[in-house]
């Protein structure tokens, strides 16, 4: 009995949330405006190994390529790094990497206008094993897809909430 009345109860309180406008993020649409949206984002180069890691992810994820380009992503990335665990001889043993990416989304007008802008912060950590030097490598490079893929999904989910009120204009 108790468990149909939190059903009710939770059936209840999304109709509630449905009339004030709140749709779920990942639901179905009634119309693929967000999504047609996202694949006119071009998205600019990123400097370095990382951003290019970087730069594919969003435009794996944006759907980039096949519609005509009306907005300009420019993303700058940045790592920190801090060793937060050492071994008695003094060597780091756990590594912290927090990773920045700032994004600037401009329009396609001449000159180009700022439509959206945000930064998104992401972090994790590995561990380093003693004497196991590409153990530790592989365990960094791991490390920064996961931080890289994080960003990627923050910057789109952004993206998507801004295309979610209309196209972005300057103003």
């Amino acid at each position: 009995m108790s468990s149909e009345r939190g059903t009710r109860r939770a059936v209840l309180g999304l109709l509630l949330l449905g009339g004030c406008g709140f749709r779920p993020m990942y639901g179905e649409r009634e119309s693929g405006s967000v999504t047609q949206g996202l694949q006119t984002v071009r998205v600019g180069l990123i400097p370095e190994r990382n951003g290019q890691l970087l730069r594919r992810n969003l435009e794996q994820r944006l759907g980039s390529g096949g519609a005509q380009m009306r907005y300009d992503l420019r993303v700058g990335l940045a790592y920190g790094i801090d060793l937060q665990g050492f071994a008695r001889d003094g060597t780091p043993s756990r590594v912290r990497i927090t990773a920045s990416a700032s994004w600037f989304l401009y329009d396609a007008a001449s000159p180009p206008r700022l439509v959206a802008s945000g930064s998104e912060r992401a972090f994790d950590a590995y561990n380093v094993p003693e004497n196991q030097f590409f153990s530790a490598d592989t365990s960094r490079e791991a490390t920064e897809r996961r931080l890289l893929d994080q960003l990627a999904d923050d910057i789109v989910r952004r993206l998507a909430v801004r295309f979610e009120s209309g196209p972005p204009s300057a103003g």
